[in-house]
Formats: structure tokens, sequence, C-alpha cells
């Protein structure tokens, strides 16, 4: 294998060394592209000795050296890689030594179009901790059982039951399918580009559980996590939200081989996070009114903790 590690990179000066080293210590990572994003501290530097230091280890920018945002970042990574799978890594992130364990295996078939994992947490003060572990907790982020390739979309979508998640720190690509998933990240979403990503790789690609009982790769949790952007700013997660159920719900629309259950289903979450982004009155005005021409899309909000948060 031949495998392409792709890392945004924006301040993260006190982490990217271990996410570089973590990913270093497999002889199936062909390169590691770090992608700049204008970081406010010292990230370039550090970037730079990293790759001064490895040959393995590859520096880029964007073409105007600015800030564009992870999806743009890790879309530029995609572009210039040269393995035959991708990787992705976040800078403040690890891998465990099992990492590829069950990817050395599975892509031997060349059904296999990807293979997801499991995704410990790890706290890298008290305080993040305590601010966080609300979120994050101690368990893992995995898929709660094996699915079939074909389960995977409606799972994640949400008409599978306690279908469970991967992150894209635990999901590996075969390159060459990627052709079928342009535009790869949606870099005009705000928050949730992987999000959507993930949902779009899972409906048109083949993909298949790694290990899903133990962590293959570590989410870095400190106080500058891009979560704390929205905190600072008192952004509910349901604003961030209703724009990424909206962006696909309008790709779902379109597409025309997607069962109508499937699409249906879309269209209800996204009207569950309007329902709860609402101010008070549209919100109870909306709810009766759907509560008579479509009940579902209530029951759907009803699953929706940002939408009991606020009806409640």
């Amino acid at each position: 294998m031949k495998i392409s590690v792709i890392t945004p990179v924006y301040n993260a000066e006190n982490f990217i060394v271990q996410a570089v080293e973590s990913a270093l210590q497999f002889e199936e990572v062909w390169e590691i592209i770090l992608v700049e994003d204008q970081s406010p501290d010292n990230a370039l530097e550090v970037c730079e000795n990293l790759a001064e230091k490895y040959d393995r280890v590859k520096l880029f920018q964007h073409p105007d050296k600015k800030n564009h945002g992870a999806g743009a970042s890790r879309n530029l990574g995609m572009e210039n890689a040269t393995g035959d799978f991708i990787a992705f890594l976040d800078a403040d992130d690890y891998f465990l030594p099992n990492r590829f364990d069950a990817e050395k295996k599975m892509f031997q078939n060349p059904e296999v179009d990807g293979v997801y994992g499991a995704l410990g947490v790890h706290y890298y003060s008290e305080k993040a901790r305590e601010q966080y572990f609300p979120t994050y907790g101690n368990t893992l982020t995995t898929v709660y059982k094996k699915h079939a390739p074909e389960d995977v979309f409606p799972g994640q979508i949400g008409l599978r039951g306690s279908f469970g998640l991967f992150s894209i720190d635990a999901l590996t690509l075969r390159k060459s399918s990627l052709d079928k998933v342009k535009p790869w990240m949606k870099t005009h979403l705000r928050l949730h580009q992987d999000s959507e990503f993930l949902f779009r790789i899972s409906y048109y690609l083949k993909l298949f559980p790694g290990i899903l009982d133990e962590a293959v790769a570590v989410r870095g949790v400190h106080e500058n996590n891009r979560i704390s952007q929205l905190d600072s700013k008192k952004i509910k997660p349901a604003t961030t939200r209703v724009l990424l159920w909206k962006e696909v719900n309008d790709w779902a629309k379109n597409e025309t081989k997607m069962p109508e259950n499937e699409k249906l289903h879309i269209k209800r979450m996204h009207r569950s996070f309007e329902i709860a982004n609402a101010p008070f009155l549209k919100k109870w005005g909306m709810i009766l009114k759907y509560l008579v021409v479509d009940f579902e899309s209530i029951r759907s909000g009803l699953y929706n903790i940002n939408f009991r948060k606020d009806l409640f």
C-alpha cells in the first residue's frame, strides 16, 4: 500500500509533531501532506522543520497563502496526493499502531472503496476535559456493529436506528474511487464539511467496517478546538446543522437513483433543524402546521437533541 495522509494545519504548533510522527511509524504511509492554512501561531515554521527533517513529509499552502478552512485544505491535499490510498489526520489528533491493520487485508479486494474504524479521545488538559467532556466523553466514536456497504448511507442519515458514527480520522479511501465523489469537500459550508463529505461518499462508494471495537486513531481535545469558536460566539450547534442538512437535502433532491424514502427522511431532518433554530413564535407555528400536514417531520425532530432542548 502507498497511503497519502492529508493533514490540514491551523493553529496547531503544539500538536503537529505528534500527529506527523504517529503517521511516520507506518511503512504503508507513502507521504504525509501538510497543508498549512495561514496559522496565527508558529505552525508554519514547525511544518517547515518537519518537511526538512523527513523525506515523506510534504508541505503545501494555498496559492494565495491565505486561510481557507479545513475542507479546502483537505481538497488541496487530495489534489496533490501521489499515493494509491488516502487517509486523513487532523493536526491535533494522532494515529495508533493498529491504524492500518484492517486496511492491509481488506483493500486486497478491489471492490472495497473505503474502510472505516473507531476513534478514541484524549484530553490534553484538565481544563479541556472539563470543557468538552459533555461533548466527547470517554467513549469510542464508532459504528456499533458491522454493516454491509449499502447500509452505511441510510445508517448515517438515521434510517437504521442506532447506527453510530465514524470519523474522517479513522477513514481510508482508495484514491481512484474519489473520482465518483466530485466535488470533494464543500468549502462554502462553515462547519460540518467533513460530515457532508462522509454522507456523499457513503452513498456513492462501497465502505466497509474495519476495527470497530477499539480505537485506531485518537481525537485530541484542547481549549482551542474548532468547537470553541462556536462557544465563544454563542452559536447554537443547530444553526450550523441547518446549513448541513440543507446542503444534503439540495443534493438528494437531484439524485435520481436515491430511494424516495431516503429523500423524504433527509427533507424531514432538514425541516426539524429549521424548526429547532427558528424564533419562538415561528417555531410553534411550524410545529402546529406540521402536526397536521406532516406529523413525521415533528417525530423526526423529537430525535434531534437541539430540537428537544429548544422546545422544552
